[in-house]
Parts: C-alpha cells; structure tokens; sequence
C-alpha cells in the first residue's frame, strides 16, 4: 500500500479562500481587511466541529505571509504559502490549546512574540481549542493580546466560546462560523466525487450530508469510510446500513403517522426500524427536523400546514408535536429500553398534539360569550 494515501479530509481540506464552503460572510470581511490593510492583531474563530475555523486560520495566515504580501489572492504554489501548508513555515505557529494550556507554555510564547519573523512579514499564532487554555494561562496573554509587537498577529480558533474569558473576547474581532447547509455539502462532495471518480447517487450524498450536521469534515470522514465500504459505486442503501439511517420515505411516513394520531402504523413503522438495526436516537432527531419544517411552513402560512402526510395542523398543534418530542429525547439517548422509550416519546407527542392549550381555550370561551347576547338581542327584534 501507497504510504502518500490521505484521507479526504486531509486531501480537499480548502487551500485558499475560494475554496471554503459555506462562510461567505467571514471570507469577504477577511478579503476586505486586508484589502484595505485593516488587518486586526487578534481573531477569533467560533463555531461547531468541522466547520472550517482552523482551515480558515491557515489561509488568512497564507494571506497575510505571501510573497509580496499581504493579498488574498495569492498563489497557492508559492513558496512561502507551500510552506505554511506543509506546517514548516517558522514565522506560523500553531498551537493546540487542548496540550499546551498550561501558564508556563503561554509564558514561553510570550517570550517568543519579541523576536522578529524569518522569512514572512508577520509571525502568526494560531491557537486551537484556545477554551481549554486554564485562567492563569489566559491572564498571562492578556498584556500581550492588548498590545503586541507590530509583527505579531493571533488566530484563535474554539467550540466553545462561552469558557473563553471575557477579557480576552473583548480583545479580539470574533467570527462566527455557522453550520454548512446540507445542499453546500452536496455540491462539495459532489466535485470531490468527481474528481476521485466516484459514482455516488444523489440520495446517498443527501443522506451523507444529513448525518454530518452541517460539518462538512464529518461529511467528508463519512464519505471516505463509504468508498472503502462500498468502492467506487456508493448509492443511498448502502450509506443507510453502514450508519443505521432511516430512508428519508420511512421518515415521512412515520411523521405522517403520528400527525394522523394513527398509534397502529407509528408501532408497526418503529418495529420495521428496529427490526433492521436502525438508529432510533438518529430517527428522533430526522423527526424534529421533519416536524420543525412543517412548524416553519405553517408559519409562513398564517397559522397551518399539511407538510406532515397531508394532515393539516396549526401551529399551537405543531409546535407541541416538536415540544413533545424534544422532551423524550433523554429517554431515547440514555435509558435502558431504547425501542420503548421511542414508542412512549411518538405516543405523548400525539396526545401532546391533539391536546389544547388552556389559553387558547379560555380566548374562544370568550369570543363566544361576546358573540352570544348580540344573537340573543337580534332574536328578540325578531
């Protein structure tokens, strides 16, 4: 075996800012600042897995260390870009915040931050998993993140902002990296397919990009395991038994059934799942999804829709579906009896559904009691 094999992942991990999927708002505001040379001397990368934080940290640095630099349109055969991309560039450091948090690292760094770059215009730091860094870490870059050497530019990348301290957010422009839409990955996946010469159907891409969650590395891990899996003809049954996945069909038509209330074919559906080794924790999650579009569309519509099987709801009807449903899910993820405790979660839905809320009741009473002497006046004229 070819030890140059990379995994996709790795392979098509995006090289410039063209090729980031998904995060238009941050590529152009990154295009505009060094555009205008308003380049800030800290960044902060926030969002979930897989969504592009540390690739786009790479190709700013790129930006910015170019040959003739900086400029967002550099070329990626450049020495100086190939060597950040290679991970040999001295003057780009990246740092995993996850093994290297403790306040003697951040002291060291500090230290280093004096000394001039070698060979790029600006010495970059990145720092992934910057959220695990411990506080006294994180007061000891406080003085340096304020005010930095001219040549010294930081990129911090986290999941979790919310244990980043304050002092530090208040210090940084902040970026907000969302999830990739389904049908960005798609069209991802798609060119790499073709590329890799791949023949994948359009479903099993659908449902690929669906198990990722908008985290287009997952989407991209999913895939890899599929073409060892399957070769080089993946279609949407084969990425359903690998992972345990419901066909999008069987999702309809068990969010058809417990819209209709009918308690038989919600059982009968959940037995056929279960029966083939299916993913019920992943089922419940296609359902409020499936339930939340619906919720959506009847909201735009003024109050129903029928996007559940043709069975026409209100809104109060679907959002206590969803609300129903979202309350099992530790039942369902946790409990011992996992088949059963999907089945009660799909019931109390349908109860919850089919239930009025007391407000509401208390509005129509009303508007009948208003409605009923004005009949009563007009019987008596007569």
């Amino acid at each position: 075996m070819s030890s140059s094999y990379q995994v996709i992942a790795r392979k098509w991990r995006p090289q410039t800012f063209n090729d980031v999927v998904g995060q238009d708002h941050v590529v152009r505001t990154l295009k505009n600042a060094i555009a205008r040379n308003r380049i800030a001397h800290a960044y902060l990368f926030v969002g979930p897995r897989g969504t592009g934080k540390t690739s786009t940290a790479r190709i700013f640095a790129k930006a910015l260390n170019c040959t003739d630099g900086p400029k967002a349109d550099f070329d990626p055969k450049d020495p100086a870009v190939q060597s950040i991309t290679e991970g040999t560039s001295m003057d780009v450091i990246e740092i995993d915040g996850a093994s290297n948090n403790s306040v003697d690292q951040i002291r060291d760094l500090r230290d280093d931050v004096r000394y001039a770059p070698t060979q790029g215009k600006y010495k970059i730091y990145i720092i992934d998993e910057v959220h695990m860094l411990s506080n006294q870490a994180f007061n000891a870059l406080l003085k340096t993140l304020e005010e930095p050497p001219e040549h010294v530019k930081f990129v911090f990348a986290t999941t979790d902002v919310q244990k980043v301290l304050p002092t530090i957010l208040s210090r940084c422009q902040r970026f907000d990296l969302k999830p990739i839409p389904a049908e960005l990955i798609v069209g991802r996946l798609q060119t790499i397919a073709d590329e890799e010469k791949i023949k994948v159907t359009p479903e099993a891409l659908a449902c690929i990009a669906r198990m990722a969650d908008g985290g287009m590395r997952d989407a991209q891990s999913i895939f890899d395991q599929m073409i060892s899996f399957c070769g080089t003809e993946i279609s949407e049954p084969d990425v359903l038994d690998v992972y345990g996945l419901v066909a999008g069909e069987k999702i309809t038509a068990l969010a058809g059934a417990v819209a209709a209330g009918d308690h038989q074919k919600i059982i009968a559906i959940v037995d056929e799942c279960d029966e083939s080794g299916r993913d019920l924790v992943r089922l419940l999650t296609d359902m409020q999804a499936l339930v939340r579009q619906a919720l959506l569309d009847a909201i735009s519509k003024g109050g129903r829709s029928d996007k559940l099987g043709g069975v026409s709801m209100t809104t109060e009807q679907l959002t206590r579906l969803l609300d129903g449903l979202r309350e099992g899910e530790g039942g369902v993820k946790l409990g011992l009896a996992e088949k059963i405790n999907f089945e009660v979660t799909l019931l109390k839905a349908v109860d919850a559904s089919r239930s009025r809320a007391i407000d509401s009741l208390i509005k129509e009473l009303a508007a009948l009691a208003e409605e009923a002497p004005v009949a009563d006046s007009e019987k008596k004229k007569d």
